[in-house]
Parts: C-alpha cells; structure tokens; sequence
C-alpha cells in the first residue's frame, strides 16, 4: 500500500512539472519586439540590402538652468528621420516617474521630422538633475538614450 501512494505521488509530482514546462513553451512572443529587419549588420550597422530608419536629432542633451523646487519645465527634442523607411517608436519612458515623454504615434516618413516632448516635474527634488528619456524605435541600434540635467534649489522659507 505505501508502495502504491509513493509510486502516485512521484507520478503526480511529474506531470504537474511537465504541465508547467509546457505553459511556458505555449507563451507566445510578441514578434514587434524582434521585427527590427537589421539581423546580420554590416559595419554600417544595417543588413545588407535592407532599408532602416535613422534618428537625426538637433540635440539629445539638454539643460534646463537653475529652476525652483516645484516648478515643471518642458522641452521638445526635434528629429529628423535620415533612413531609408519609415521610423516607428514603440515607447519613451522616463528614468523616473518625475520625467513624462511623449512621442509620435505615427511613424515618421524618411526626411520627415518629430517631435520628443518631456516634461520634467521638479516636485520634491533638489540639487542637480540628471534624468534619461529611453526611446524604443524600429532603428538600428532600436534604442537612443535623451537627457535633460539641471539645478533644482528649494525655497527659502521667511
């Protein structure tokens, strides 16, 4: 009898560990995370052949100066599309919450231009600044690193 419930338990501890190996196989990938078409990169970067998009932007650091605890500054990184096919940004996100990016939504045409807008909200900080913007896009690298840095002072309270 204690032979029988060994043999059932063993049995069970199986296949419930094969029933999660095959939960993990059957999730899917979603395939716009690998869809950039620069697989074997030359040295210029790209697959032989194959047309990619390019950000070209005017600058991608800027200083907003000395600016009081509180107060929320904004700034539009302009860019230009110096590929060969349309530019597509899946998502910005900000190195902290303080930091809100908004992109275009819809692709941008080769010599076309965009528009990064961020919006640093000092509330809370103090001291110098430094925050990233992450841009996810269809480029090759498919990330670009933005910055914005500058001086928060506090209030004197009378």
């Amino acid at each position: 009898m204690k032979k029988i419930a060994f043999v059932l338990v063993g049995a069970l501890a199986l296949a419930s560990c094969g029933g999660e190996q095959n939960a993990e196989k059957e999730a899917t990938i979603d395939t716009d995370v690998v869809a950039n078409p620069a697989t074997a990169e030359n040295e210029a970067g790209a697959a032989e052949g194959v047309e990619v998009p390019e950000f070209t932007f005017e600058t991608e650091v800027h200083d907003f100066g000395t600016i009081v605890q509180g107060e929320k500054v904004a700034y539009s990184f302009k860019f230009k599309n110096t590929g060969k096919a349309d530019l597509i940004i899946t998502s910005a996100k900000g190195s902290c919450g303080c930091t809100v990016p908004e992109w275009p939504a819809d692709p941008v045409a080769p010599g076309a231009e965009g528009v990064i807008d961020v919006v640093f909200n000092s509330d809370g900080k103090s001291g110098q600044q430094n925050k990233k913007v992450t841009i996810v896009a269809n480029t090759v690298p498919n990330t670009k690193v933005l910055a914005i840095n500058g001086m928060v002072e506090v209030p004197v309270e009378e």
